[in-house]
């Protein structure tokens, strides 16, 4: 047998991460962040704590991944030719996709919607986060991901343009708030509801977009 290659040794080192990340998320979310040990998560992932802490070098660590993670894949579907521009068309193309997402990966979405609804789970990741432009706010660090932030700072100038459209009763900081409060319980919505219910769940993406596009 030929020895591996570096692509292949890297891509072994990605699935074993993922499965970790995957073992750790399932139990975070169902016995809780404090309550979950990462010698629980070894013996579950099949390797030893040791190998554990060549991928991931604490709890915190790991949690952060998870939802790095995430956040990823939710900012990819935003501002696609990233010019920090959020159009029309792109403001549609990423909320059908969070409709798409929350379908086909709902055990997912539901674990992880577990895990963030633990208030230890919560501050961990307020400190973990940027919440704002502020890059002193407690636990940044250099490189991390600012997606948030960015997406949240593009969504509001999104709307604040809306205004020029609509006139001068229209209040965009208002309109902002009512759109992420709607987009949030459609995803819970269609995470819990059953599959048969998806047609139910397009329509009401439809008429989210036509209330906000």
């Amino acid at each position: 047998m030929s020895p591996r290659t570096p692509q292949q040794f890297k891509e072994m080192r990605v699935e074993k991460m993922a499965l970790i990340m995957d073992v750790a998320l399932e139990y975070f979310a169902g016995k809780g962040y404090f309550n979950t040990s990462i010698d629980h998560i070894a013996r579950h992932a099949g390797i030893s704590k040791g190998l554990l802490y060549n991928y991931f070098e604490s709890k915190e660590a790991l949690l952060k991944a998870i939802v790095h993670r995430s956040v990823n894949e939710i900012f990819s579907f935003f501002d696609l030719n990233r010019d920090g521009y959020l159009s029309e068309d792109e403001f549609e193309y990423f909320v059908r996709q969070i409709g798409t997402v929350m379908k086909k990966k709902r055990s997912f979405w539901r674990l992880l919607m577990q895990l963030l609804m633990q208030n230890e789970a919560r501050e961990q990741l307020l400190k973990m986060f940027p919440v704002s432009d502020n890059m002193t706010h407690p636990g940044h660090q250099p490189g991390d991901s600012l997606y948030p932030v960015k997406m949240f700072n593009m969504v509001k100038e999104y709307f604040t343009r809306k205004k020029k459209r609509t006139g001068s009763k229209y209040d965009p900081d208002n309109e902002m708030s009512m759109f992420m409060i709607t987009l949030k319980g459609f995803a819970m919505t269609t995470l819990y509801s059953d599959e048969e219910n998806d047609s139910d769940n397009e329509k009401i993406l439809n008429r989210i977009i036509e209330l906000y596009k």
